[in-house]
């Protein structure tokens, strides 16, 4: 009896390509690129059952570093690719790599029905709030004030919240992550066990044209300023000492100091409740911390399999025959010879 030779588990390496990275030095897509080569192992993935699909921007490089199927396609179409890719061959992990200009803007339409539709994929947001290929121009997501060479008197948009408007598009996984974070790599996973679509914004520095824009929360010394959530669990942030609660007179979050370890009165964290999310999204930074992790997480029917049983049912009893669908309905012959000049 022939024994089954095992399939040895990948390695973060079997996951690099012998392409050269081409990012800015200290780029945080560096981090993002090594976080996901990391995970691919860790949820049992197969190069040979993945695709990365990117549409264009810095970010948009990203296929061709992972050592799978790509597509590197046009400005904010990556979506409607995805959609292809996933409803040709569902047995593919299909994952979408986009940025905050190219996700939010000319493919924020894209963007919107892919989530609405919740096709079985991961979304990657890389958000540096701002146009980093293009030379600085001020994005989507760029605050108020923002000075760029598109607005050197400051940008007077009010700017997108990437997962505020993932909630809006109907998306059933929302989440947020820092570049360099440790706990990275565990958002990921928890974004590829959602079936559905999930949307993970990534906060990412652009070293060159918007440099440490989010070092209020991401840099070491202000730690505090993060709430990683965790389902089941009170949210607390800067080392236990304070946590969020619900102000009920008022239907919103408060910040609450913590005594003596006390958390009865926080809330404690429901990954499947979205109005608690919504608020969580909209938290003013400053006043509130930054809330990271898994946000929400409430999985509905996937896209791609009702578009299944859809032509399952459709086709139930016909037998396939070209030349009698060809032949149906309003047909006619050329009879005449074609006038020769």
């Amino acid at each position: 009896m022939n024994d089954i030779t095992p399939i040895k588990p990948s390695t973060p390496k079997d996951w690099e390509t012998d392409q050269e990275v081409r990012w800015c030095p200290g780029c945080g897509d560096y981090a993002i690129l090594k976080a996901v080569q990391r995970t691919m192992p860790e949820i049992g993935g197969t190069p040979e059952n993945t695709v990365f699909v990117s549409g264009i921007g810095c970010s948009s490089r990203f296929p061709y570093y992972m050592e799978t199927y790509g597509f590197h396609t046009i400005h904010g179409r990556a979506p409607a690719v995805a959609t292809g890719v996933k409803l040709a061959n569902p047995d593919l992990d299909v994952w979408i790599i986009t940025g905050d200009g190219d996700g939010l803007s000319i493919g924020g339409n894209h963007t919107m029905h892919l989530l609405r539709r919740n096709l079985n994929c991961q979304v990657l947001l890389f958000n540096n709030e701002i146009y980093g290929l293009t030379k600085g121009q001020y994005s989507p997501t760029s605050r108020e004030g923002t000075r760029s060479p598109s607005t050197p008197f400051g940008s007077v948009d009010h700017p997108a919240r990437p997962c505020a408007y993932a909630l809006g598009s109907g998306a059933r996984f929302i989440a947020r992550g820092i570049d360099v974070h440790k706990k990275l790599p565990e958002v990921l996973k928890a974004a590829h066990a959602h079936k559905g679509a999930a949307f993970v914004e990534i906060f990412q520095n652009c070293i060159v044209y918007n440099a440490d824009v989010f070092a209020p929360f991401t840099e070491k010394a202000n730690a505090g300023h993060q709430l990683w959530l965790e389902h089941g669990a009170p949210m607390l942030f800067a080392g236990g000492t304070k946590g969020i609660a619900l102000d009920r007179d008022r239907l919103a979050l408060k910040v609450v100091d913590v005594v003596d370890g006390d958390t009865s009165g926080l809330l404690v964290h429901d990954v499947t409740n979205r109005a608690i999310a919504h608020m969580l999204v909209e938290m003013p930074f400053g006043a509130f911390p930054m809330a990271l992790g898994v946000l929400y997480d409430d999985p509905a029917p996937t896209f791609e399999s009702a578009v299944i049983a859809q032509n399952a049912a459709a086709s139930e009893g016909k037998v396939a025959d070209l030349q009698k669908l060809v032949s149906k309905g309003q047909t006619w012959q050329v009879e005449k010879e074609p006038r020769v000049e």
